[in-house]
């Protein structure tokens, strides 16, 4: 028996990042990519706040746009400094996840606007401002109906008795 170490032969010396199956981690961060993320998700967070408290922008429409723009930017930034997502993790297998994902958002909610809009376009033609209304013709006749009592004219009404 010889007095030194003897290493295992499927084990390679300096390459911990190998696991027994062969499969690899993704990078964990290091103190800079976590400083970086920090001071971005900050400043993402700064500034539509300072764009909504400050009424920068008058237009609502424009406004909300704009403030979906800083949160999907503050959502990739969430995902690469904090999530480590890449193409590189898992085989690029959770990079393709999220795009599918999101794809089916987007799918579902613009799907879901698009119907809404044209549901209240559709059903509800007397309420738009720019549009006529179609009375029906048994209706139209309705202006010349007596009017309702009212409480007072109820009172003033001789008892009647039943027979």
């Amino acid at each position: 028996m010889s007095g030194g170490h003897q290493e295992h032969p499927a084990r390679i010396v300096g390459h911990g990042h190998d696991d027994h199956h062969g499969h690899t981690h993704a990078d964990h961060g290091s103190l800079k990519s976590y400083t970086t993320g920090f001071i971005l998700a900050l400043i993402l967070t700064a500034i539509p706040f300072w764009l909504v408290m400050g009424k920068v922008i008058d237009k609502s429409s424009t406004m909300g746009l704009v403030l979906l723009g800083f949160a999907a930017v503050q959502i990739v930034v969430h995902m690469v400094y904090f999530l480590h997502m890449n193409t590189k993790s898992e085989g690029g297998w959770s990079m393709l996840a999220l795009i599918f994902t999101i794809m089916l958002l987007f799918i579902m909610l613009s799907g879901s606007l698009w119907v809404m809009y044209h549901l209240n376009h559709n059903m509800m033609p007397g309420m738009m401002p720019d549009s006529t209304e179609v009375v029906p013709e048994s209706m139209q006749n309705m202006s010349n109906m007596p009017k309702t009592h009212s409480m007072e004219d109820m009172h003033n009404m001789p008892n009647m008795k039943m027979q």
